[in-house]
């Protein structure tokens, strides 16, 4: 199994599943509602936009088991260097070492593309995420306490971060 770069007309749906099902029934996303099918539409757009990959892992029968991501750390022109990524896996296929890939994926191809700082925001008691990124070099830098309400409680949001060697000549502007 390879990473695959995700392509709207082939895996919106499968990753618009993914998305809900965490947004149902974890804490992965601070959201409450399900998405809907139109706004893969934007979130695709956007990852196209601004040549964020978006890269998964299927099965044999081309079923998607997770993907990565990333996007805009903070909408000013200096973070231009540091972006916020994401890792999900299709809830029948964690456990299996496949966030691990992921997350291998994402940080080359952001080494690949001349990024500094790749930023992951974990809820703090998702413990298997923050360490899986701990094992692949990323650094704790902060938590903000009670940063979200979700299931009638407040959730603690980890910030985690990992510095690359690129990009070899950063440039203002």
């Amino acid at each position: 199994m390879h990473p695959v770069l995700c392509t709207e007309e082939r895996h919106a749906s499968q990753i618009l599943a993914i998305f809900n099902e965490a947004i149902a029934n974890s804490t992965a996303l601070y959201d409450y509602k399900p998405r809907t099918p139109e706004s893969m539409v934007t979130w695709f757009a956007t990852k196209r936009a601004n040549n964020f990959p978006v890269i998964g892992l299927e099965d044999h029968e081309g079923r998607l088991l997770g993907f990565a991501s990333y996007g805009t750390f903070r909408a000013f022109p200096a973070y231009k260097y540091t972006v916020e990524h994401s890792v999900y896996i299709e809830k029948s296929s964690r456990g299996q070492g496949l966030g691990r890939k992921l997350l291998e994926a994402i940080v080359a191809k952001a080494e690949a593309q001349g990024m500094h700082v790749l930023v992951g925001a974990i809820d703090l008691d998702n413990s298997a995420s923050i360490e899986l990124h701990k094992r692949l070099g990323f650094e704790h830098c902060g938590t903000i306490k009670q940063a979200a309400f979700k299931f009638g409680r407040w959730l603690d949001l980890a910030f985690l971060q990992k510095t690359l060697a690129t990009p070899l000549q950063p440039v203002d502007g």
